[in-house]
């Protein structure tokens, strides 16, 4: 308890440190489909938690940093958050925009009302009282014209003190952009994927998409239907297979066939009929890894590319395979084999990473290397204290509604124990700071204590 007055009485002498929120339920730090598929199964559970994002709207991956031509590369009954399926008059797979509107109906069901615009800067765990200490900060605009245009900007930072924090920033929080040599000697544009929304931009341009993953592939692909020359940079190994096979999806025959043979049966099998039915991707200048698919997934999180019509185009010419880039000249590219060409632009079709290690103050369940639980799938959802993650992994959004779910059972266990610790804490701070809100309906045995000392503390009371 001494550290919460130390804090408050900061607090109250200093206009900086914004305000202060209780939370009896845990903190998610995330509203795209991991943090909505957490929160919707604590919801489902009576559990009730606070869902911070950084961006305006949810899903913001998909809504504002996706392609045009995107779809759901696995089926839709693959894809599902726990709780509700898609709507049956969808395709097998969804456009971007049918799966937004999944999502924003997903949460209009179970009531989610994520906090927008607050980007953590730091969560701690403070041993003493033991509960997490998130700390947010919201930039506003004052004065100026219509919206605050040309006003001033000021920061608000808020604390959220909760006995539970749920990271789903997941795997694919920030764009990775490689160094390449010559890069600010290039004269045309150089666009990370998530940048791009189709190939109108490019019409007649020679571009260059570095990356052969889904993304760089069917970037290719779009570009092509737009009357561009891509070519793609191929550095490594890749598995290419068809997305469907006698009709049905090459993942889900997988899945099937996993129930009964092992990993290794599978894949060759899988690799045999790639192979018939796609031929020698070798010759392409496409070799595959020594490991199989789902052993490469199993082992290093490394997706297979499903063909979605990349490949034809590769055979007819229209898209070139290159190697790796040794460095870029201002109208082009020399590559480690010693071939150079003439572009008009670059496309980085180079992935992301999680951007954990620069907020979280927590070392040992999250690597610091690539951000990642340092446990692998099925181990890696939850660390001490009271920590969890989700959307971590690497095996998309099915193993996203495995550890929502798992979460949401574990944190029901200790919800009312946590209830009363925290009721404690909240008493304390509502009588040392006006500062101090707790989320009225988070706490709905205590609500007319709270109402009681809203009207002698001036509480602003945090309504969800």
């Amino acid at each position: 308890m001494e550290y919460l007055r130390e804090t408050e009485g900061k607090r109250l002498h200093d206009p900086l440190w914004g305000r202060c929120v209780v939370v009896p339920g845990p903190v998610i730090v995330g509203a795209g489909p991991s943090g909505l598929a957490a929160a919707a199964c604590l919801e489902r559970r009576g559990v009730h938690g606070v869902i911070i994002e950084r961006a305006e709207c949810i899903a913001s991956l998909w809504q504002l940093k996706t392609y045009d031509r995107l779809r759901l590369h696995l089926p839709k009954q693959f894809c599902e958050l726990p709780l509700m399926p898609f709507p049956e008059s969808f395709p097998t797979y969804p456009t971007k925009q049918q799966f937004v509107a999944y999502l924003e109906t997903y949460a209009r069901e179970f009531g989610l009302r994520p906090k927008f615009n607050e980007t953590v800067v730091s969560a701690e765990y403070i041993r003493e009282v033991g509960i997490w200490r998130v700390v947010t900060t919201t930039t506003t605009t004052t004065g100026g014209g219509s919206g605050g245009v040309g006003g001033k900007g000021s920061v608000l930072e808020t604390v959220y003190m909760c006995p539970w924090l749920v990271v789903a920033t997941g795997e694919n929080a920030e764009a990775v952009v490689p160094e390449i040599d010559g890069m600010d000697d290039f004269a045309g544009p150089i666009v990370h994927t998530s940048s791009y929304k189709s190939g109108e931009g490019f019409r007649g341009k020679r571009v260059l998409v570095v990356g052969c993953g889904n993304s760089g592939m069917e970037v290719c692909l779009d570009l092509c239907n737009y009357n561009a020359t891509p070519s793609l940079v191929v550095r490594d190994s890749v598995h290419v297979l068809p997305r469907e096979m006698f009709g049905k999806s090459t993942f889900g025959i997988s899945m099937w066939l996993l129930k009964w043979f092992s990993i290794q049966m599978v894949d060759r099998f899988l690799l045999l009929l790639s192979w018939l039915m796609l031929g020698d991707t070798a010759r392409l200048g496409l070799d595959r890894p020594r490991l199989g698919p789902l052993q490469l997934k199993n082992i290093a999180g490394k997706t297979p590319v499903l063909d979605v019509g990349t490949l034809a185009r590769i055979k007819s010419g229209q898209i070139k395979v290159c190697r790796g880039i040794k460095r870029l000249t201002r109208r082009g590219a020399e590559f480690v084999d010693g071939k150079v060409e003439e572009l008009d632009a670059m496309i980085l079709a180079t992935g992301y990473r999680s951007n954990v290690p620069t907020w979280l103050k927590d070392r040992d369940f999250f690597s610091e290397r690539d951000g990642l639980p340092r446990k692998a799938f099925p181990n890696g959802w939850k660390g001490e204290s009271g920590l969890y993650a989700v959307g971590f992994t690497k095996r998309g959004l099915l193993g996203t509604s495995i550890d929502a779910v798992r979460i949401a059972q574990d944190i029901e266990r200790s919800w009312w124990a946590e209830m009363k610790r925290l009721t404690s804490i909240q008493h304390l701070l509502l009588h040392q700071s006006p500062h101090v809100s707790t989320p009225a309906t988070h706490i709905d045995t205590h609500r007319k204590l709270e109402k009681g000392n809203k009207k002698k503390t001036g509480l602003v009371m945090h309504e969800e």
